[in-house]
């Protein structure tokens, strides 16, 4: 099999199971944990880790980042990001609660980082763990805290890349979203018109980025550094 099929195979199987899972451990491994990402919109990869976490931790602190901006990269209210998160999450766990951690150093005198990293310790008090794949945010937080990668906590059988970015890059260009979000997110986005509202407020943008060498990959910590003074 090869690897586009592959991965086309992958994602088509999370989307069908993640809904109906259930958890079925005891391992809670994890004890209590937090978390912090965009999730505009909440994707499968980013869903399968929540899911994850859910089942091998005691209690998830889920972050809902950049939540006192709205653009291109993050086109969904905080209020709307949190409702896709429930609409996954509920059904099935109820150890968890949502966060809004805000963007801090497109602000004149906080490009440092540290407003956000004392913000995010203020919110979250004592962890067991953080899980984070962005290497900027484990850099301002490691002192802190334990910091495990997503990968990690994710068996590799189950693995495969996707980013918000692929996402709304799929939306922009009129491709096939929805095999990329779970079905609830995908009936939230369709019910609210999200998507439409997206295309119309920053379709063009998004297209425009199609040139940018990192959007359909990962980004080092210079990059998702830079991303954090976007106004």
């Amino acid at each position: 099999m090869n690897n586009t099929t592959d991965k086309s195979t992958k994602i088509n199987e999370t989307n069908k199971i993640n809904e109906t899972k259930t958890d079925d451990t005891d391992d809670k491994t994890l004890g209590i944990v937090g978390v912090v990402g965009r999730f505009k919109p909440l994707h499968i990869g980013a869903a399968l880790m929540l899911d994850t976490l859910c089942q091998k931790s005691e209690y998830v602190k889920i972050g809902i980042g950049s939540t006192n901006k709205y653009n291109a990269r993050n086109p969904f209210t905080p209020e709307e990001t949190r409702d896709m998160i429930d609409l996954y999450l509920k059904p099935r766990f109820s150890n968890y609660e949502i966060f809004f951690i805000p963007d801090f150093a497109h602000i004149s005198g906080n490009s440092d980082g540290i407003p956000w990293k004392n913000y995010v310790l203020q919110t979250y008090g004592t962890l067991d763990n953080f899980v984070s794949g962005n290497p900027y945010v484990a850099s301002l937080l490691k002192s802190n805290y334990n910091i495990i990668h997503p990968a990690d906590v994710i068996h590799i059988s189950k693995q495969f890349r996707m980013s918000g970015t692929m996402v709304r890059m799929a939306m922009a260009t009129g491709n096939d979203y929805k095999q990329m979000v779970p079905p609830s997110v995908a009936e939230y986005l369709d019910k609210n018109k999200l998507v439409q509202r997206f295309r119309n407020e920053f379709g063009l943008v998004t297209l425009e980025s199609l040139s940018e060498d990192s959007w359909s990959g990962s980004e080092d910590i210079y990059k998702e550094k830079n991303h954090t003074l976007e106004k």
